[in-house]
């Protein structure tokens, strides 16, 4: 079964018969390098690449990468995401995209599409809140109160109007992790960098269901760039915004309150800088496998009728838009029911 890898080391990535071969390189105060063992990756294990450590490659890699269909994310040394290596596209389809196009430049089906990915968020956040309520956590005043947020968005006549319903929307919901979680706060959301740990959580993985979500995106005949919420624009893959607000509650924030109130994670799996807080390598590898555990976690779809994964559910979710968009089936939001 394929699965995602992680490149937290600096390193060279090379192409060995059908293996990736990976060395590490640690850098000397001196600016000397000292390679390390050598990984092998066979390539049939290989759903995408994670490069958050200097990579370097040749043209030769990313050719092979670009035939067996992986992509490669890369992130800077803050943790933001700065790009990927996407391979060539194999399910292009010129009526998707005219449709996709002319559904954003309808500017009452924009609307409709936006507010539909706000309302599936705000649901799954209260869902989220309604959790841990019952678990004695004291949180109803703030259910209330994006319950009330989000019945306004039915009447809202313009994608800022709405974006700015979901901007208090969130700032509710971001003022019940002070309550959800036992040892951490996150006082006011900071990105870019973060400043404290909840908040360097948040910003590290909201990046990686992003990156999840480009991943099914490339998998279906949707166009990563043309968005309905977030507005299009360079240089971004502005749809991946738009559905990953789905899911962001269920799968980063579960996680989150999960690593922290189990005390996966520490004060020491961070490094804290001047108005900065990092996840250090030992926290990353922690947060990582607590998310590819998310992803594979499988429930009862009711539509279906069997199981799938979060991971496979995002997929679902982006063939359920293109329906739309194609006029074949009205698009409704994935919302929690359990």
């Amino acid at each position: 079964m394929k699965r995602s890898f992680y490149l937290f080391n600096p390193g060279i990535m090379e192409r060995k018969d059908n293996t990736l071969k990976f060395t590490p390189v640690v850098v000397n105060e001196d600016n000397t390098e000292i390679k390390q063992q050598p990984r092998y990756i066979p390539i049939e294990d290989v759903a995408e690449l994670y490069a958050f450590g200097s990579l370097r490659a040749n043209s030769a890699l990313f050719n092979f990468l670009g035939q067996k269909g992986i992509p490669v994310h890369f992130f800077d040394y803050y943790e933001n995401y700065t790009g990927s290596f996407m391979p060539r596209e194999s399910l292009l389809s010129g009526k998707a995209l005219l449709a996709q196009t002319s559904a954003y430049q309808n500017k009452k089906k924009r609307v409709e599409l936006a507010r539909k990915f706000i309302q599936g968020a705000a649901w799954n956040m209260v869902m989220n809140l309604n959790y841990y309520n019952r678990r004695g956590k004291e949180l109803q005043g703030i259910i209330d109160t994006i319950k009330r947020l989000s019945g306004t968005l039915a009447d809202a006549k313009a994608v800022d109007e709405i974006m700015g319903i979901e901007g208090n929307i969130r700032q509710a919901y971001y003022a019940a992790f002070d309550i959800i979680l036992d040892d951490f706060n996150m006082g006011t959301r900071t990105k870019q960098p973060p400043e404290n740990e909840v908040n360097a959580l948040i910003s590290f993985g909201n990046m990686m269901c992003y990156t999840e979500t480009l991943r099914a995106v490339h998998q279906t005949q949707l166009n990563p760039t043309i968005s309905f919420l977030h507005t299009p624009g360079e240089r971004r893959f502005s749809l991946c915004l738009d559905i990953s607000e789905i899911f962001k509650p269920i799968i980063v924030d579960r996680v989150i309150f999960k690593v922290l109130n189990k005390h996966a994670l520490s004060t020491s799996h961070f490094d804290k800088k001047l108005n900065k807080c990092l996840l250090n390598e030992k926290g990353k590898k922690i947060f990582v496998k607590a998310m590819e555990e998310r992803y594979d976690e499988t429930f009862r779809h009711r539509s279906l009728g069997r199981n799938v994964s979060y991971k496979h559910l995002i997929k679902l979710e982006c063939y359920k838009l293109l329906k739309d968009i194609l006029g074949i089936e009205e698009y409704k939001p994935f919302k929690m029911y359990w």
